[in-house]
């Protein structure tokens, strides 16, 4: 992939072309059609940091995963929704406690849940568990650096959640699941309106969405209750006016849940034992956050958007969980797993202000469509974790002489819990750390002639991290402040009205968490990306078909990664880490979506992702050597997603089938050493059929050939497990 090193060209940072800013009308557009689209667009069309695009404008390789899709494949969670993507890979979850995945090669904080936006607004990195779909209307996966829009964001690209607001209808529907290990699993959606505050009829629309699961699990004793409820009103005050306020609420109880051990001798455990402790109880995590937006209509081409976002999360419980290197028998015994134990708490509240003016005007013969913003956003993030661990065993230890309460032993193969009683751990972090930033910034695609569009692009940040070690004595806090700038730069050609030819380059930051081991801040990493593709419109081939697909070569290289500080004066404070690494991604992705009048639907994403370390460094958590070349974590070379379904009549009854497969590469499971997880494909049947007009009953397998396989690894003794064959039968009733 040398070919594809073009570093002196363009990169993306674009906003996709979805619901939009007032679309351009001429100057013969009858008063009866302006009203229509002005009302459209009061309702909710507009989104922050999009302007008024077709898929073929933008200079970036979006995938836009719709709710259609989302029903087709039978998605519950966030990372349904994500495996059918291409490029995004999943990586270490955090005991399933949160969603962790990387973009292009990339992640984020291994430390935090992966940061993404819902509507725009900063909100993966609190504590609220993983996300559920319940609520979600559309994901955008934005590859590509974004900060000269967004600000703040993952070094490979952003993933934007669109939620379910009020349409200004009156319609519901209710969903019932049963599925393998006792899964219950209840779903409501109901929206309708009514009269205006100011008594303006069905000027006022509102939305009720909400789920409810029970299940247990494959793993042995694990188990898991949740449930979220999302109301929302959208208030049309004038043909130019709209608010809309919308609340979301999760509370999930989950076991703490590792995963598998890996031994070379041995392999792995088997993947119904649980490695933690039923007696420990379930981590529980609770969110309760809000969404303010007003969106204004100045004229038929400019639009204003504000909003304010705030979320609050916690993240409490204990945890029993594997041990690493010389604390581990079972690398040695192939049976036995010793553990330790944590207590967390966790708490973080994410608070998003933004005002974003956008429109278009003429200079000359060029068009252009500009987008002006400001926004800010403090993220605060209270750790608190207690730890008991073992000591290290020596190399010639008699392991039956151990003592199993001290080394919280567990025999894998033939699990029995409880039989050590709970320790009591002692001091390891306790940290409160704030993290505030400030953005202004400015976009304008220019339409050069009736082919070629430049887009270009500028954001300037302020930014400031404080970080209060409650740990020394007294307590410590270090104060650090930073302003980064970050353009971008793109063009559009139109080969004709259904291909085009893009190019971009961008930058992109990214705000760390914690310090050195003087107390100062890290710096941000730093992307830079090179993107070139082409996009193809199947409705201007033959007006039979709908969708879009695009081919994209990427390069983007990040700096400033973390890994272990191994200077003298750092390692005689500890264990350390220093913003010191280098790594670079290349690959080519071809991704499709394909439907025909005939009912025939098709979706594709491949990705060719081949990211390494372009420097040597110790890596940060346990120090063994990265040499220049090897690979980034749970990055696979080769990854895809195919998804086939039809639509169809059976004895007068409405129907669809349909099948997928998932295609994983092998990949480096563990950051400088030599374990790699194995690649795997994994294929998933359904079946609806709809009996009456408003009731359609469904059956989903998954991994129906019940395929063993693993999915992600923080090291050889974290490893996450995938699911086994899974059935689901679930009925829907519209009203």
């Amino acid at each position: 992939m040398s070919n594809i090193n073009h570093r002196a060209t363009f990169a993306l940072i674009a906003s996709i072309a979805a619901a939009t800013a007032q679309p351009v009308l001429a100057q013969d557009t009858p008063p009866k059609q302006l009203d229509t689209i002005e009302e459209v667009f009061v309702i909710g069309k507009r989104r922050a940091y999009q302007g008024n695009f077709d898929d073929l404008e933008v200079p970036a390789a979006d995938q836009i995963i719709d709710g259609a899709l989302l029903d087709t494949v039978g998605a519950i969670s966030l990372d349904d929704a994500l495996d059918l993507s291409g490029s995004v890979a999943r990586q270490n979850n955090f005991g399933g406690l949160w969603n962790s995945f990387s973009v292009r090669g990339f992640a984020g904080d291994i430390n935090l849940p992966s940061g993404f936006l819902v509507n725009g607004f900063n909100a993966g990195r609190g504590f609220a568990g993983p996300r559920d779909i319940a609520g979600i209307e559309t994901v955008e996966v934005l590859k590509g650096p974004r900060s000269a829009l967004y600000g703040r964001g993952e070094p490979g690209g952003t993933v934007n959640l669109i939620t379910k607001r009020p349409q200004f209808e009156t319609e519901g529907d209710i969903k019932a699941t049963v599925g393998r290990w006792n899964q219950i699993r209840l779903e409501g959606d109901y929206q309708s309106t009514s009269d205006g505050f100011d008594g303006t009829n069905d000027a006022l629309g509102w939305r009720l969405v909400g789920f409810y699961e029970d299940s247990e699990s494959f793993r042995e004793t694990v188990k898991s209750e949740r449930m979220g409820f999302y109301p929302s009103i959208s208030w049309n005050m004038s043909n130019a006016t709209n608010i809309t306020y919308e609340l979301e609420y999760t509370r999930q109880d989950i076991p703490f849940d590792r995963g598998a051990a890996y031994s070379p001798e041995f392999g792995f455990t088997p993947r119904s034992t649980f490695s933690g402790e039923p007696g420990d109880g379930p981590i529980e995590t609770e969110v309760l956050g809000h969404q303010l937006e007003l969106q204004h209509n100045f004229s038929e081409n400019w639009s204003l958007l504000a909003g304010l976002g705030y979320r609050d999360t916690s993240f409490e419980g204990n945890a029993s969980e594997p041990n690493f290197g010389s604390r581990q028998t079972y690398l040695r015994d192939g049976r036995n797993l010793t553990r330790f134990f944590r207590y967390r708490n966790f708490e973080s509240d994410y608070t998003v202000v933004r005002a974003e003016l956008a429109g278009e005007f003429q200079t000359a013969e060029l068009r252009h469509r500009l987008i002006i913003g400001l926004d800010y956003d403090r993220f605060n993030n209270d750790q608190l974790i207690l730890r008991y661990r073992p000591a290290f065993i020596p190399a010639d230890a008699d392991l039956s002489a151990l003592d199993p309460a001290a080394y919280l032993f567990l025999d894998v193969l033939d699990p029995v819990y409880g039989l050590s009683p709970q320790p009591t751990p002692g001091p390891n972090t306790d940290r409160e750390e704030s993290l505030t930033g400030f953005g202004l910034y400015l976009q304008d695609q220019i339409e050069i002639t009736d082919r070629l569009q430049v887009r270009l692009g500028l954001r300037w940040d302020d930014f400031e991290q404080q970080l209060t070690n409650l740990r020394a004595t007294p307590a410590s806090r270090a104060i650090s402040t930073d302003t980064r700038v970050s353009p971008q730069f793109g063009f559009t050609y139109f080969v004709n009205d259904g291909l085009s030819v893009y190019g971009s380059f961008g930058e992109g930051f990214r705000q760390q968490t914690g310090s050195d081991f003087q107390g100062v801040q890290f710096e941000p990493n730093v992307t830079e990306s090179i993107e070139m593709g082409l996009k193809l419109d199947f409705t201007a081939i033959n007006e039979n078909l709908s969708g879009t697909a695009t081919i994209a070569l990427f390069d983007v290289e990040q700096t400033n990664i973390l890994v272990n500080d191994s200077r003298p004066a750092a390692v005689e404070a500890g264990f350390f880490s220093v913003d010191a690494g280098e790594a670079e991604s290349q690959g080519v992705e071809v991704d499709a979506s394909l439907s025909t009048n005939s009912g025939l639907e098709l979706w594709v994403s491949y990705a060719y992702t081949d990211a390494a370390f372009t420097n040597s460094n110790p890596s940060a958590d346990f120090g063994a050597l990265i040499e220049v070349g090897d690979p980034l974590i749970n990055s696979p070379k080769h990854q895809a997603n195919l998804q086939l379904s039809k639509q169809l009549t059976l004895k007068g009854m409405p129907a669809q089938f349909g099948s997928g497969i998932q295609y994983t590469g092998e990949r480096l499971g563990w950051t400088a050493f030599d374990f790699t997880l194995p690649s795997y494909s994994t294929v998933r049947f359904f079946g609806e059929i709809t009996p009456t007009q408003n009731l359609t009953v469904r059956l989903d397998i998954d991994n129906a050939f019940d395929r063993e396989y693993y999915t992600n690894s923080y090291a050889d003794v974290w490893v996450g497990v995938g699911t086994p064959r899974r059935y689901r039968l679930s009925a829907s009733y519209q009203f």
